[in-house]
């Protein structure tokens, strides 16, 4: 009880941005444990592109931070060795647009080795990506394609939508004996270039600790309306909430952080309160994580179900435009509508 509360005190005298976070947490692990190291383009002096490794560098040196060829194939491969040898190494993607060059040693090094051996090896390893739009870069560096890597199995699926949740859930993929992918939303950084909304940044203890994958995060409690998100759009669908209340429509936002494995409990027990369900996600709509959650509510709270609607990216590539990008991404006023929508009915 005393640790609890010197970490809770922690968070409250300090607040950090989710880049820094991060780093803090990877850091902790690298010096706690020497097989660490972490490997991707422009990770080592530059620190990279999204501050993901900043810093690192100084502390490390070159031996375990690396920056290494632009062969997505090469480097995920030798990480995915590295890690059957014993190692834990961090993999960063630079986008995750880029999977699919290396989407060989991913899925069917990576995520099936384990399996493929009869449980003689196992691959710690942690593939980091940036994922998501929202800055107008087009469509081979604006997607977010967690349910592609979701759909898939042997791998354990993470994405933080604020600094406390990306330091717990990065110390809990580092020390885990599976294969992670952990994408974090360029816009959720904080980095100077591209302005990041008010929550991502929260308080943070010094201390390490861990958040449980499949435990999914109530942000606002509500009785009318469950939304389900994650990633950029927890905070898109708080500001929602907050413009709703003066309609007296009361949303419950319920933040998935882990995609696999996924806490359906928490989503079912929202729903058979509200009976009502939106789900948001920057993935595409079809196949992907919207219809999963409402499967999942549906298979066993039919019964709980008044009204669902999907907000969702459509199945278009990004666009650069702006205005084009604008209206396809969902933002705060796509959200309102589908709550809107589904307290009417």
């Amino acid at each position: 009880m005393a640790q609890q509360e010197e970490s809770e005190q922690q968070a409250t005298e300090r607040s950090l941005t989710m880049s820094r976070a991060m780093v803090e947490a990877i850091a902790h692990e690298m010096r706690e444990n020497d097989e660490v190291f972490y490997m991707g383009e422009d990770v080592a002096d530059y620190g990279g592109i999204f501050d993901s490794t900043d810093g690192l560098l100084d502390e490390f040196g070159h031996d375990r931070i690396m920056d290494v060829p632009i062969s997505e194939t090469a480097y995920i491969g030798a990480a995915v060795g590295a890690a059957q040898a014993g190692m834990r190494p961090i993999a960063e993607l630079m986008f995750v647009d880029f999977f699919g060059v290396g989407m060989d040693q991913i899925y069917n090094q990576m995520a099936k080795n384990t399996y493929m051996s009869g449980g003689s090896v196992s691959v710690p390893m942690v593939l980091t990506a940036a994922v998501g739009g929202t800055y107008n870069d087009a469509a081979q560096h604006s997607q977010t394609l967690y349910g592609t890597f979701a759909h898939l199995p042997g791998m354990k699926v993470v994405v933080p939508s604020t600094a406390y949740d990306a330091k717990g859930l990065m110390h809990n993929a580092i020390r885990d004996d599976d294969p992670v992918v952990y994408l974090f939303h360029k816009r959720l950084m904080g980095i100077g270039w591209m302005p990041a909304p008010d929550g991502p940044k929260t308080g943070v203890p010094k201390d390490d600790y861990t958040i449980p994958f499949g435990s999914a995060d109530v942000k606002r409690e509500g009785e009318d309306v469950t939304v389900v998100t994650l990633g950029l759009h927890v905070h898109r669908a708080l500001d929602a909430a907050e413009s709703l209340a003066d309609e007296d429509i009361d949303a419950e936002i319920i933040d998935l952080r882990t995609l696999v494995p996924l806490d359906t409990d928490t989503v079912r027990e929202s729903v058979a309160k509200t009976g009502r369900l939106v789900v948001v996600d920057e993935d595409y709509r079809s196949f992907g994580v919207t219809g999963e959650i409402v499967a999942s509510v549906a298979e066993d709270g039919l019964a709980d179900l008044e009204a669902v609607e999907r907000v969702a990216v459509p199945d278009v590539p990004i666009p650069y435009a702006r205005p084009m990008e604008d209206e396809v991404i969902p933002d705060t006023d796509d959200i309102a509508d589908a709550v809107r929508s589904a307290h009417r009915t």
